[in-house]
């Protein structure tokens, strides 16, 4: 964290990169991204305190479960302009039809989505709102909403820690790489929210099986572009967002 910036700018540049919110922010400097990272959890938990509210409120207009949980998901769409989804979407084209390096980069480029994105959408959207049905309960669906996108946001500053950015240029390069001591923020914060969510125990396994599921992607996303993106980072996330919500449905 960047004490001369403050934790407040740091909080709205988080935003401001992470949802449409209008929170006043103009376009972030070099590194500033990735030094505001330890944020992200806290960003993400307030994503998730919107979608589990859009999820109380349907229940408790008598739609039934399915709806509530697909219209959960799509608050959450909402408040993000899609961005993580558009970055899987990306990414899954990128590394399903390239067949190089460049040309998996270039695909990743283009704003058009192909059969493996679309694909990659109704996976992500259907295996969330199928999750968030599963709890039933719209309290704890909605503290699992809350769990799952913190974690899967305070994975991110981690990620971008460990990989090297996959372009000279785009949001990778310009985002910069955060020092240890903001990705550990990252992580602790998206932990310690999740824990206090889902409890100890699911919230550990939880915990571990989305850091395992996201650092296997991220080992895909080196072997295939050498390094992070701003659609690679959209992808880790819908993937710890996706295993969280899975996790939390268990019984």
């Amino acid at each position: 964290m960047d004490a001369r910036r403050g934790i407040f700018s740091d909080f709205l540049l988080a935003t401001a990169t992470l949802t449409r919110l209008p929170v006043g922010v103009g376009a972030a400097g070099e590194g500033a991204v990735a030094a505001c990272c330890w944020a992200f959890p806290l960003v993400g938990a307030g994503i998730g305190f919107i979608a589990g509210a859009a999820l109380f409120a349907v229940e408790l207009g008598g739609l039934g479960t399915a709806p509530a949980a697909l219209l959960a998901i799509l608050a959450g769409l909402a408040v993000t302009g899609a961005l993580h989804e558009d970055g899987l979407a990306d990414t899954a084209d990128g590394f399903g039809g390239g067949r190089d390096r460049e040309q998996k980069l270039a695909i990743m480029r283009d704003s058009r989505h192909g059969t493996y994105g679309v694909a990659a959408l109704v996976f992500s959207i259907g295996l969330r709102a199928a999750a968030v049905g599963a709890i039933g309960d719209p309290i704890h669906g909605g503290l699992a909403l809350v769990a799952a996108h913190a974690a899967s946001r305070g994975f991110l500053g981690p990620a971008m820690r460990a990989l090297p950015p996959a372009r000279d240029d785009g949001l990778g390069a310009a985002a910069g790489t955060p020092s240890l001591a903001v990705a550990a923020v990252a992580a602790a914060l998206g932990a310690g929210i999740a824990v206090g969510c889902l409890g100890p125990v699911s919230g550990l396994v939880a915990l571990a099986l989305a850091a395992a599921a996201t650092m296997a992607a991220a080992a895909v996303a080196y072997r295939q572009v050498g390094g992070y993106t701003g659609d690679v980072l959209g992808a880790l996330q819908q993937i710890g967002e996706i295993v969280m919500l899975l996790v939390a449905a268990a019984r």
